[in-house]
């Protein structure tokens, strides 16, 4: 597979991602009915989770042969780190994932801004700590929060993934895994472990979102990085 078919494939994943998870959570996850008497009919914090494992998930089966399905800058260094992806295409991928978790955003906001009243004030489902996080969590418990979650998410990656589990698979663990990490996380960051994905609503919010957005690459990377460490070692060797 070339590079560009690689690419290509990452840019429509990533705006997949973007565009479906974050899009429940500004169009779906709060949805009150008319009338004298409203009722909730929005999907709330499971139904966001679940949004992005089924991203992750359908594009996995789509794309994953061609490009291996990373649509994170996180995930594809946690996987260079562990020696599973050419060191040489780390760059062009984040590049590809980054525009494409944009034009995601750009998409949803074109959406989104149809409805009278809206205003990105809300977040724009932008990924934020203190005073931008969903359950005002400080700063240090959104660095230690994305780590982590990013650290067993690409523990799950990379062990679902490997040549010794089972066949066919491995997008159902890894998307129940990212479900699994937004119903943890989404409290405490709107969860990111994909620096793409902070990217993408934060060019449109601007201001608090541009300026936080530094800690949602930061962790996501240390995190995998760590991760492509770790799972050589516990699992016996590098393995494709």
């Amino acid at each position: 597979m070339t590079l560009k078919n690689k690419l290509i494939a990452e840019f429509f994943g990533t705006f997949w991602l973007v565009f479906g998870g974050c899009g429940s959570a500004v169009l779906a996850a709060m949805f009150l009915t008319t009338g004298e008497n409203p009722v909730q009919l929005g999907i709330g914090f499971v139904g966001v989770s679940l949004a992005f494992g089924l991203t992750v998930m359908t594009m996995a089966y789509a794309i994953g042969h061609i490009s291996g399905c990373h649509l994170n800058p996180a995930v594809t260094v946690g996987l260079v780190v562990a020696g599973r992806h050419p060191k040489s295409e780390m760059i062009p991928y984040f590049v590809a994932q980054v525009i494409g978790g944009i034009a995601g955003a750009a998409v949803l906001y074109l959406i989104a801004s149809g409805k009278e009243g809206f205003s990105t004030a809300g977040g724009f489902a932008s990924n934020g700590f203190g005073a931008h996080s969903p359950g005002g969590y400080s700063m240090v418990a959104a660095l230690v929060a994305e780590i982590v979650l990013t650290f067993f998410f690409l523990l799950i990656i990379l062990g679902a993934t490997d040549k010794r589990a089972p066949a066919g698979f491995a997008p159902i663990a890894i998307g129940l895994g990212l479900t699994l990490i937004h119903l943890i996380g989404i409290p405490v960051t709107n969860l990111s472990v994909n620096p793409a994905r902070s990217t993408g609503p934060a060019m449109f919010v601007g201001g608090w979102a541009i300026a936080q957005l530094w800690l949602f690459w930061v962790a996501p990377i240390i995190g995998a990085a760590l991760a492509g460490i770790v799972y050589p070692l516990i699992s016996g060797g590098k393995k494709s």
